[in-house]
């Protein structure tokens, strides 16, 4: 049992953010595909942040949508957003929701456009007389996702338009950056096929600051998101072969979209040596389906933690992370939940030989769905997909057009982010 443990791990640490520790070959220049120039805007762009009214501190990974429709987007690190409104949904309205707060939805008409609107959030108080049933054994919980994971979740193939971005960084200096908007084909949660990606549209850039003798690289690009999605793939954390590693805890309720949760802790016991995760998820009350869950690899054994993400390093090297944290949302929609958003981070430590000081680098890989529709046909032709092991960020590519997504959502950058967008602009020029 352990040792198939240790094999889902590899494969998912592998898949999720492996580092090739060389230089590889460059992917075909025309893997990014141009989109055709609109003759004119049919969307209007509205941005903002979104805050605690009280303390004003940003509410990360917060969700914007527009009432009615699957258009959506997340606030970024620091609570900003960007969503790009059809005009046909300008007399709608833009629904903020953020776990722990009142959902607070705003008549599109009131924003201020192409200027930032403040959108302040109030926290809710949940009574505890509006629970019903307490957990006993939080981990019946957990079977009870499972139990009902047929019903709750998606039951047929969707399309979702998503963006995709990627980021490496050496100490605070991005060395790699890659962005792409791209069409998921989302199999049922009952079928076992694989989710397919096709791309739509993409720009990359490597060696925003020029390396010395070491290259980090990122495999899997979107898969490496689409594997984060712990319901289509339970094996992660809640499948019943783990279950018995890891202690359930009960900690608390709140409350998501107007909708109780259950918060519960897990953390693998102190006799499973091998490394784990820990980390909290969000169960929906009424249906126990799971909405939230952030959670972390335990890297405490560096040797074991270090055999899941590096594929290739030099023989003078010694990388390791040193932590790695993950998230996954879902979104409902007439009573059943569709991916939403996933976040990876991983950092790690290089030590090399005869060197006094050692080296730091940072991941991320993150992607939101911004809309989708029910799939009419079957999954992508085999041509048009990506590949599974598909590096993004080998050459540069639309990074000197400022309106290169046109009317396309994507996630806001964070100011670093956008910092190193500008010094790639200017090295074109």
């Amino acid at each position: 049992m352990m040792t198939l443990i240790k094999l889902n791990l590899k494969i998912i640490a592998v898949l999720l953010l492996s580092i090739m520790v060389n230089i590889a070959n460059a992917a075909d220049s025309d893997l990014f595909k141009k989109d055709k120039d609109a003759d004119e805007k049919t969307y209007i762009s509205n941005k903002g942040k979104v805050v605690d009214e009280n303390t004003q501190e940003p509410l990360i990974f917060a969700s914007v949508a527009i009432e009615g429709t699957n258009i959506a987007t997340v606030t970024n690190t620091e609570g900003h957003f960007v969503i790009k409104i059809p005009k046909e949904n300008n007399s709608g309205e833009l629904k903020i929701s953020f776990m722990g707060y009142e959902t607070k939805t705003i008549p599109i008409s009131e924003l201020k456009v192409d200027k930032n609107n403040t959108i302040k959030m109030k926290v809710v108080t949940v009574k505890l007389s509006e629970i019903n049933v307490f957990p006993n054994n939080p981990r019946l919980l957990i079977e009870k996702v499972l139990e009902n994971r047929s019903k709750n979740y998606q039951s047929e193939a969707v399309i979702m338009r998503s963006f995709y971005r990627e980021t490496v960084q050496k100490r605070k200096k991005y060395i790699g950056l890659s962005e792409a908007v791209v069409d998921v084909y989302k199999q049922p949660y009952t079928s076992i096929r694989r989710d397919a990606v096709k791309l739509y549209k993409g720009r990359r850039s490597q060696s925003v600051e020029k390396m010395d003798t070491l290259l980090f690289k990122l495999q899997g690009g979107p898969y490496s998101t689409l594997l984060l999605d712990i319901i289509k793939d339970p094996y992660l954390i809640i499948a019943d072969d783990v279950m018995d590693k890891y202690l359930y805890t009960y900690e608390n309720i709140t409350r998501i979209d107007g909708q109780l949760n259950y918060v519960i802790s897990f953390k693998q016991h102190e006799f499973v040596s091998t490394p784990l995760f820990y980390g909290k998820f969000y169960i929906n009350v009424d249906n126990f389906a799971i909405t939230n869950a952030f959670f972390n690899l335990n890297t405490e054994n560096r040797n074991e933690a270090s055999a899941m993400f590096i594929k290739k390093k030099p023989m003078r090297a010694s990388v390791y992370p040193t932590s790695a944290n993950y998230l996954v949302k879902y979104s409902e929609n007439n009573g059943k939940w569709y991916y939403n958003y996933s976040r990876g981070e991983v950092a790690f430590k290089v030590n090399w030989k005869k060197r006094l000081f050692s080296t730091t680098y940072s991941t991320m890989v993150e992607m939101a769905v911004t809309d989708w529709s029910k799939a009419e046909e079957k999954t992508f032709r085999p041509s048009d997909r990506i590949k599974m092991n598909v590096i993004m960020n080998d050459a540069v590519n639309g990074f000197s057009d400022k309106d290169f997504w046109g009317e396309l959502n994507t996630i806001e950058p964070e100011k670093s982010i956008e910092t190193a967008i500008k010094k790639i602009r200017k090295n074109l020029n």
